[in-house]
């Protein structure tokens, strides 16, 4: 497995080099179709005295979906450290989930013959829900005769739409080791989101397709 490590703002040494080296093996062991990992190492220094950090974001490429996973700490060795004890903790829980799910199918999954989803809890949502859910964030109203200051920052990433199962977006978000997942379902062409739930338990957020607003109403 070819590996790429840039260090922003700090150096990467031979010794940090060798000790990627000597632990990856374990990546490559749970994920042997993986052709590159990428490993970024950004240094970080306060202005407020804070201890400076450092930031280990590993990605994870292949014949397959992309696998991220990242850690903080004062030293980039720990951070490291962290960082492949996260990324190998998610492939060995996609591969279990894959495995249990050949062996054993429970949890979500579409009843024969009915077509109803069992085991996720699915329910409509509106832009304004959907939106809330994908920033993490909720919307602050601002009235237009006020400067109103919010210190809620919002920060706006753009993907191509993916068209998958549910069940392949579940298996997406834990491989990427985040809360949530934004899709296009392909059982009903809706944009959709799933979202970890307590325990092991999913959910579902929906848009529902319908006409966009007439001129009118975006103006009132």
């Amino acid at each position: 497995m070819e590996t790429s490590i840039v260090g922003v703002g700090v150096s990467i040494s031979d010794r940090f080099r060798t000790v990627v080296e000597e632990k990856i093996a374990r990546i490559a062991t749970l994920a042997p179709r993986a052709q590159r990992l990428e490993i970024k190492v950004t240094h970080r220094a306060y202005r407020n005295g804070r201890v400076p950090d450092e930031t280990v974001e590993l990605t994870l490429l292949g014949k397959g979906p992309v696998v991220r996973a990242e850690a903080i700490d004062a030293d980039k060795f720990t951070a490291f450290d962290l960082a492949i004890d996260k990324l190998a903790e998610q492939l060995r829980r996609a591969k279990e989930k894959r495995i249990d799910g050949r062996n054993h199918p429970r949890g979500a999954h579409f009843e024969k013959g009915s077509g109803s989803l069992e085991g996720i809890d699915v329910q409509p949502a509106s832009v304004d829900v959907l939106r809330a859910v994908a920033t993490g964030s909720v919307p602050v109203q601002v009235d237009a005769e006020e400067d109103v200051y919010s210190p809620v920052v919002i920060r706006t990433k753009n993907f191509d739409a993916e068209w998958m199962t549910v069940e392949e977006a579940v298996d997406r978000m834990e491989l990427v080791g985040h809360d949530f997942f934004l899709f296009v379902d392909a059982r009903s062409d809706h944009p959709s989101v799933v979202y970890r739930r307590k325990g092991w338990d999913y959910g579902v957020i929906s848009l529902t397709t319908q006409a966009p607003p007439v001129e009118e109403e975006l103006a009132s």
